[in-house]
């Protein structure tokens, strides 16, 4: 992960910007609890995706309009790059710029990451994971519904390589504390900061910031953020 001011990155926030009016109107939260969300979809076959495997895999679980990725994507040419969306409207869309683009190391996929991650990728095939901004669920009754549960985290245990990073960042106090909880729930993930400690930014690392990572701090408002590894 890292910043940029390249004019490469300024091209393709732009070419992200002018596709906004050509976006689908979506729901800003789906319960991923949903009986359609419910069924794993099967795994593509990852030789036509990429133009090269071998290239270390970067997930990035829930990444509503993709610009992230598509971004990292362009900075970091050596690494393949994959997005999970539970709104299918954003996730064609997103596949829609990326073949505008060309790029061959990024692809997207709608499904419930919760459902069916286990099936996609096999184990030790992931290199990264970047959990951002998920949707928060407050009322306690709902936070069944967030991202990070344990099953995941166990999934992600399974399917990383030793030492890959795990970045998390939410502007939710609560979401985020829940997050690096369930991590360091598992014996499998260690937390950089020290357990009970979000990163600051003498360990966190730079990177390309989100959409809303810039609106967060352009309102002066914190970001709580851990950075684990695989054991």
């Amino acid at each position: 992960m890292q910043n940029s001011s390249t004019p490469t990155s300024e091209i393709i926030v732009n070419i992200c910007n002018e596709n906004v009016s050509r976006r689908a109107r979506v729901r800003e939260h789906v319960n991923p609890l949903a009986k359609k969300y419910s069924v794993a979809i099967a795994p593509p076959i990852w030789t036509e995706i990429y133009a090269d495997c071998s290239k270390p895999l970067s997930l990035d679980i829930g990444c509503a309009r993709g610009r992230y990725i598509l971004q990292m994507s362009q900075l970091r040419q050596d690494w393949n790059f994959l997005g999970l969306e539970i709104r299918e409207p954003l996730v064609d869309r997103c596949n829609e710029v990326r073949d505008e683009l060309c790029l061959t190391n990024l692809h997207y996929l709608f499904c419930n990451a919760n459902v069916s991650l286990s099936g996609l990728l096999t184990k030790n095939s992931l290199h990264e994971v970047t959990v951002q901004f998920p949707d928060p669920w407050f009322k306690r009754r709902q936070q069944k519904r967030r991202t990070v549960q344990p099953e995941l985290v166990a999934t992600l245990a399974d399917l990383l390589v030793p030492n890959a990073p795990i970045f998390l960042q939410s502007d939710i106090l609560e979401v985020a504390e829940d997050m690096r909880q369930h991590f360091e729930a598992n014996e499998n993930f260690v937390n950089l900061a020290g357990v009970g400690n979000f990163a600051d930014d003498a360990i966190f690392p730079e990177h390309t910031p989100t959409e809303r990572e810039n609106s967060v701090i352009s309102q002066g408002l914190p970001i709580y953020r851990a950075y684990l590894k695989r054991k």
